[in-house]
């Protein structure tokens, strides 16, 4: 469908290409100043801290990252910012004192963009860590550490990443990111549910601020109310993060230009997903590239490990065909609709050209739905979860026969969104016929959705029984570990046994192995 003009009345709007015009390059301050972007105020005066809400650093590549931060000093009212851009500086050092500051520079926190910061790099050395910090008029932020990726032709000793999904702000304490940000990680991937939008509810642990969000300044304050927790910011602090959305990040199980309410209009809903596409942008630390144009994002790139790792960071909300059948079906006509899609055709070709280029070892799919076809009732009948890659089951099936051509090196499929752990061997038929398994998925569970959660959930041996590609499944809380070296991939299930109060240890609940060249699951 046509794609209307969209205006953002909070903050007076810029489209994409009018933004390039202006800036050029986001490290560039000069090339702000130089053009009609409005006043810029050089040593600001604040009544409170400006960096509430933390700093970030994400998307590394060989020789840079980018570098995020957003002034607020009163971030849960709009930021309290004036309308005045504000020039920001930054450094860049080699050691976490600053001793050796081996680059700085000034950039401007531009009214229009909620005083929000990416600076990109460049020309740094790969394969090493730096720190950096900002700061505006008399205030300093604090230190966070990124690190450059190994060179493409280089093979790294070891990978080590954690990724995550899934943290509503009301069900509880995000005691497992304090400690993801104490474990020895060069990458953070999160999956999505980064926010919620529900409207806040009464007696939960803690409480969403204002109503369901829909304009750009329920989006930017919804964000800031998360960005707020210590404990999410030391883990940003801690290493380089990819970041994709799922739904929660603008609508419950929303689909392309449809809403979860089916009967609102396509093009509001498309306001509504430009505002949240908008907000997502300004809170996190991603490229120029993947600066929104109203309703478009692209938010699908590649993200390699010198030869052992290459991450193919996906989106399967911006493009894909809306939920068929109704839940934990059978796979009705709708389903089995040739033009239903997860990816979008775009996406879906550039995977393919992408998986069929690289030179990796590994191969990683990092996405938000479960892949594996999981029948949810036991006995002969069956039923699947239409939000899953079952609701586009023909591109699910053509995927799993594309990833298991010998040419594809180690692919496995990183998963968020449901809340629970699984370890699953993808399977080239999961109807029986031919049972051959090409792959891995590792599904991790929420940091906090859901609240406490179970260690044996209810129904487990049916479930297992039911699908035996399943090795592990529970729905306790917390993250997934993994360790990566050119003849091994593991894979550690780290929980917490509570988040409805703070303190919770982290445990080892389970640990996979998957050998090179091999795909089955081995417990250890």
């Amino acid at each position: 469908m046509p794609r209307p003009h969209y205006v953002f009345s909070e903050s007076g709007g810029i489209s994409r290409r009018n933004f390039l015009r202006y800036t050029g390059s986001l490290a560039s301050a000069a090339a702000w100043s130089s053009q009609s972007i409005g006043a810029t105020i050089k040593r600001p005066i604040f009544a409170n801290y400006p960096f509430s809400l933390g700093i970030a650093s994400g998307d590394p590549d060989e020789e840079g990252f980018v570098i995020w931060t957003r002034i607020a000093p009163d971030p849960l009212n709009g930021g309290g910012m004036p309308r005045e851009n504000v020039e920001v500086s930054w450094m860049i050092s080699e050691d976490e004192n600053f001793r050796r500051v081996i680059r700085k520079g000034d950039t401007v926190a531009r009214h229009d963009w909620a005083h929000s910061v990416h600076v990109e790099l460049t020309g740094l050395d790969p394969d090493r860590w730096y720190w950096y910090q900002f700061k505006v008029g008399d205030h300093v932020s604090p230190k966070g550490q990124a690190r450059t990726m190994p060179l493409s032709g280089a093979m790294p000793d070891r990978l080590r990443f954690a990724f995550a999904s899934c943290q509503h702000y009301e069900t509880g304490y995000y005691t497992a990111f304090e400690h993801m940000a104490r474990e020895d990680l060069d990458l953070i991937i999160h999956l999505g549910d980064y926010i919620y939008e529900y409207a806040g509810r009464d007696n939960r642990i803690r409480k969403h601020t204002g109503s369901e969000i829909f304009s750009v300044s329920d989006y930017r304050n919804r964000y800031a109310l998360y960005r707020s927790d210590p404990a999410l910011q030391a883990a940003h602090a801690s290493a380089p993060w990819l970041v994709t959305w799922d739904d929660h990040e603008v609508d419950n199980n929303y689909a392309d230009h449809i809403s979860e309410e089916l009967n609102v209009d396509p093009e509001l809903f498309l306001q509504r997903r430009a505002n949240a596409y908008k907000a997502y942008y300004e809170h996190m630390p991603l490229r120029l590239s993947s600066l929104p144009d109203g309703p478009e994002m692209l938010l699908y790139r590649k993200i390699g490990f010198g030869r052992l790792a290459d991450f193919f960071v996906l989106d399967t909300r911006q493009y894909r065909s809306d939920q068929p059948c109704g839940d934990k079906t059978s796979l009705c006509d709708d389903a089995m609709n040739p033009e239903n899609t997860m990816l979008g055709q775009a996406q879906k070709a550039w995977l393919k050209q992408g998986l069929s280029d690289s030179h990796s070892e590994w191969n990683v799919l990092a996405q938000q739905v479960m892949v594996a076809q999981l029948d949810r009732i036991a006995g002969k009948e069956v039923g699947y979860s239409m939000d899953k890659w079952t609701s586009s089951e023909l591109e699910r099936r053509e995927l799993i026969r594309y990833i298991g051509q010998d040419e594809i090196k180690n692919p496995i499929v990183l998963t968020g969104d449901i809340h629970s752990n699984w370890a699953n061997e993808l399977l080239l038929d999961f109807d029986g016929g031919k049972p051959r398994s090409v792959g891995a998925e590792f599904v991790g569970t929420s940091i906090s959705s859901s609240g406490d959660g179970q260690r044996y959930p209810d129904g487990l041996d049916a479930i297992l029984a039911e699908n035996p590609f399943v090795k592990f499944h529970n729905k306790e809380r917390g993250y997934v570990s993994c360790e990566v070296v050119e003849d091994q991939w593991r894979t550690d299930y780290r929980t917490v046994d509570y988040v409805t109060r703070r303190g919770a240890p982290i445990r080892t609940r389970a640990s996979f192995v998957v050998e090179n060249g091999q795909t089955t699951l081995n417990e250890v």
